[in-house]
């Protein structure tokens, strides 16, 4: 595994459509492994091969919840996805705005609106199904991540963009 440089804005491969995933082969599983080991780097929470200056349809998300349910102060379990071709197939009516940054647009913030709730179907790393149900932030990361794959950035959905704060910066997760 190794630690692969992330595209900054402007650069006009994050404005590109990325191209599906046609075959699962070693490379595919390595720049998934890359990509995981450069999210952790940055740190973040999401990252997708466009910011990898790879134009392919995968992403890598690794979240947990704040606290855990217990309030015992113990550290978050993270769950991580590394998922190919993924795609939104149900979002939520219901909306809800929070704040997002990007690792690929360093320094800025931005209020967005997002669907509380997403259906994800892709493929894992095995090639094999999967769907996942997701809600709250880990909605949200979803959402941002396959915009990256569509060309979308945050600061196109956001209502207001602006310079993060330091007091911001460590409630703010990067994807």
């Amino acid at each position: 595994m190794s630690i692969r440089e992330i595209v900054k804005y402007p650069n006009d491969i994050l404005r590109r459509k990325a191209r599906p995933v046609e075959t699962m082969d070693k490379e595919i599983k390595q720049l998934l492994d890359d990509m995981v080991e450069t999210m952790r780097a940055a740190p973040g929470v999401g990252l997708a091969g466009p910011q990898v200056n790879r134009p392919l349809r995968v992403i890598v998300v690794e979240y947990g919840e704040e606290l855990d349910p217990e309030g015992n102060g113990t550290p978050p379990k993270k769950k991580l996805f590394t998922l190919v071709n993924p795609e939104i197939t149900r979002a939520s009516i219901e909306t809800e705005t929070a704040t997002e940054g990007c690792l690929s647009i360093p320094g800025l913030i931005g209020n967005v609106e997002r669907a509380a709730s997403v259906t994800v179907k892709a493929l894992n790393r095995r090639g094999q199904p999967v769907k996942i149900k997701a809600s709250g932030w880990l909605a949200r990361i979803f959402q941002h991540e396959v915009d990256h794959l569509n060309g979308v950035l945050f600061i196109d959905r956001a209502e207001k963009v602006q310079a993060i704060q330091e007091e911001d910066a460590e409630e703010t997760p990067l994807a």
